[in-house]
């Protein structure tokens, strides 16, 4: 049994010392370190695009990503608590939401695009790419940078929808409006 403590005490200073197990990074001053401690959790730019999608109900969400009740539901309230996401009231008895991103949450598409584009240019569907990022105003394709390449304007994530790709698997649901 002595051992056993010891072998727990010994697990305990590893996973105290180990930044891979941490959320945060306190001896790291760096703007990218801070920007992983609100979002890079697994899930938490998933949940994200989801919502970008038009995804905003817990279960439509739960469906679209294949993720656990209770890792989806702390992770929404991560995102609600660092005012990424707003939580507003659509049912009263028993209570249920619907998640809208903020300002701060809407700031986080350029990164969405850069890391799809960075997916399809590292991570290829054979048939070419899963989703299309097209403006919504002329229907141009919208660039790594966010910029339509027919018109020519910086997008922002209003101005885009997401349509299948070549190499996308499964057709998106109707009317999904935005932007990944």
């Amino acid at each position: 049994m002595a051992s056993l403590h010891r072998l727990v005490a010994s697990c305990n200073r590893v996973c105290e010392d180990s930044h891979v197990l941490r959320r945060d990074y306190p001896a790291l001053d760096c703007s990218v370190a801070k920007a992983l401690e609100v979002i890079g959790e697994r899930w938490s730019l998933l949940i994200v695009r989801a919502v970008m999608h038009g995804n905003r109900r817990f279960g439509e969400m739960q469906e679209s990503l294949g993720i656990a009740r209770n890792v989806l539901s702390a992770r929404l309230q991560r995102l609600v608590d660092e005012e990424i996401l707003e939580r507003r009231v659509y049912q009263e008895s028993p209570p249920r939401y619907e998640y809208f991103l903020t300002e701060k949450g809407l700031d986080l598409w350029p990164a969405l695009i850069a890391l799809l584009n960075w997916g399809d240019r590292y991570s290829p569907a054979p048939e070419g790419p899963r989703r299309l990022i097209v403006h919504k105003e002329c229907g141009g394709v919208v660039s790594a940078r966010g910029i339509c390449e027919e018109c020519g304007k910086v997008l922002h994530a209003r101005d885009a929808k997401q349509v299948p790709g070549p190499g996308a698997r499964l057709p998106l649901a109707a009317g999904e409006p935005a932007a990944d």
